[in-house]
């Protein structure tokens, strides 16, 4: 494997050396070892929750690919936090930080050691983009492994997702489900191993890494238990060392082309809005120019064509059954608003790997919508500004009958607090809720609304009653719903100022989020407003208040001086 660019010379070669050789030699090295490339596998698994308890048969299987090829792996581990866990706790407040950890965890561990190539596999939301920001940082060859979805539950005959069980609190507390059925869909919601099974977060970005180009064509939605998961994982470990032989970089791969990819693939299959975020983030990692107003630019371009839940009534084992990630591409390529020129981990373009894909979806299945048949003609994420967005904010707008709404403004403080007017029946169609200081510095760490969200959506108020946030939502959450309002109440933001019973319009059409009052009104409240004192003084939380940028540029916490 001579004739390529080996970092671990900078710890295997020379007589200076022959102590860090003394040290690997106790770890199982051989003298023919210190002539392989050493190559990093990072390994998110986790017995705390279902998304990442399936990891290590995969990790394992990407180990004895790499010795049989010709390397020496390495294993190590990085921290993950599971959002369906800790949604609505103060271990919530963990879940966004994490992927600043993860991306600091890889990036220390591979640039510490020295490493030829990364192999990270992970399975909870931000797992993914926690590495892919690494792998872009670092630069040396590195491909993502997802650690699959998990299988739909069933109850009475519906299928269930980890969303539903936070559906049913809100029918539950409405007096609309029995509690033979709130108990049954509890215990049946998550039968396997494997991240939330909708086109939630976890989908859609391991989805989107197809597109990438940073992980295999139609491995992404492969069922966590299923035997082909761990087979994708070997063959990506394969496809990796070849990427280290030709010393083919991230940052060959993951470039401004190739991100419109990736988003057009998550407008076309609903993804989540977490995806603004964490784009924002790749792309920052990766030194590519990319800003919020992108994502309306493609959302333009591309149809929702994937009846994906949490609007539609398939998950992601159906998506992959009817043809997943390659044949929604081939369909985006063909109509020309994906970059087929774009390179990928396998050393051929994106247009080459899709050569073989057929160009209209099976007639047998309505997963994915043929091109002149799409749920919508447009995405559904929507940037939305105006004088409460100046920096702007995300709107999910699929499965929605009504795109607009003004209404009375019903302001929270918390998450928390806003959740115990939810269940007392206190928000009424019409309302429009305001929950604030929930943003990067203010919560800190941008909290998901999920609970709020399935709480009204159980209760039926979904498409009636408007809520807004500078917190993020769950990948589950589907409503009238603005997210990431920037730039947030913690820093003197506009959410700031709203009061209870203010007139605020949501227009996703318009694309306009507005506080229905005058200027002048807005710079009195501006000028009486005092900045609350920090949540946290100490520890990890701290120090990312004090680093993380506005979430109009990913919420990162090494953005350039």
């Amino acid at each position: 494997m001579a004739g390529y660019n080996r970092r671990s010379k900078l710890i295997t070669q020379g007589v200076a050396r022959s102590p860090n050789r003394a040290m690997l030699r106790a770890v199982g090295f051989g003298d023919a070892d210190f002539d392989k490339p050493i190559v990093g596998v990072a390994n998110g698994h986790s017995t705390m929750n279902p998304c990442n308890a399936g990891i290590q048969p995969l990790v394992e299987r990407a180990v004895a690919a790499l010795e049989q090829a010709g390397a020496k792996p390495q294993t190590f581990g990085f921290p993950t936090v599971t959002d369906g866990i800790g949604m609505g706790t103060e271990g919530m407040k963990y879940s966004l930080i994490s992927r600043e950890v993860i991306a600091d965890a890889i990036e220390t561990a591979v640039n510490g050691q020295c490493m030829d190539g990364v192999l990270c596999v992970g399975g909870c939301d931000k797992n993914m983009p926690g590495a892919m920001m690494a792998m872009a940082r670092i630069n040396v060859p590195g491909l993502f492994v997802y650690a699959g979805t998990i299988k739909p539950g069933f109850w009475k005959g519906q299928k269930l997702t980890i969303v539903s069980p936070f559906e049913a609190v809100g029918a539950f507390s409405a007096g609309k489900m029995s509690r033979e059925d709130f108990e049954g869909i509890e215990k049946n919601a998550c039968p396997s191993v494997g991240a939330c099974g909708g086109q939630y977060t976890a989908n859609t970005m391991s989805s989107s890494f197809e597109a990438l180009g940073m992980s295999l064509l139609g491995s992404s939605q492969i069922a966590s238990p299923d035997p082909q998961k761990a087979d994708s994982a070997a063959e990506s470990a394969r496809v990796l060392l070849e990427a280290v032989k030709h010393d083919l970089k991230p940052r060959d791969i993951v470039t401004r082309k190739s991100i419109e990819n990736a988003v057009a693939l998550v407008m076309a299959t609903g993804g989540s809005t977490n995806a603004v975020l964490h784009y924002l983030a790749i792309a920052s990692a990766a030194g590519v120019k990319w800003t919020i107003d992108d994502f309306e630019r493609v959302r333009r371009n591309v149809p929702l064509l994937c009846n994906l839940k949490p609007f539609g009534p398939y998950v992601a084992t159906d998506f992959h059954a009817a043809g997943g990630v390659p044949q929604v591409l081939k369909m985006l390529l063909d109509a020309g608003v994906v970059h087929g020129a774009c390179m990928t981990i396998t050393g051929k373009t994106l247009a080459e790997e899709l050569k073989a894909v057929p160009s209209a979806p099976r007639a047998d299945q309505d997963v994915i919508r043929p091109m002149d048949r799409p749920l919508y003609r447009e995405g559904h994420l929507a940037i939305l500004k105006g004088n409460l967005a100046p920096e702007g904010c995300v709107a999910k707008i699929a499965g929605l009958k009504s795109t607009s709404i003004t209404g009375p403004a019903r302001v929270f403080d918390s998450e928390n607090a806003s959740m115990k007017a939810i269940l007392a029946k206190r928000i009424k169609p019409g309302d429009v809720i305001v929950i604030r200081y929930e943003g990067p510095k203010g919560g800190p760490g941008m909290q998901e609304m999920l609970a709020p969200t399935s709480a009204l959506i159980g209760q039926g108020l979904g498409e009636s009653v408007g809520l807004l946030t500078d917190g993020r939502f769950s990948g589950g959450t589907w409503g009238m719903v603005v997210g990431h309002v920037a730039p947030e109440a913690y820093v003197g933001g506009p959410i700031a100022f709203i009061k209870e019973g203010d007139s605020i319009t949501i227009d996703a059409k318009k694309r306009l989020i507005q506080l229905n009052v005058s200027a002048k009104e807005l710079a009195q409240r501006r000028k009486k407003w005092k900045a609350p004192k920090p949540r946290y003084t100490r520890g990890l939380m701290a120090k990312y208040m004090k680093l993380v940028s506005t979430a109009s540029l990913g919420a990162i916490t090494d953005s350039e001086a």
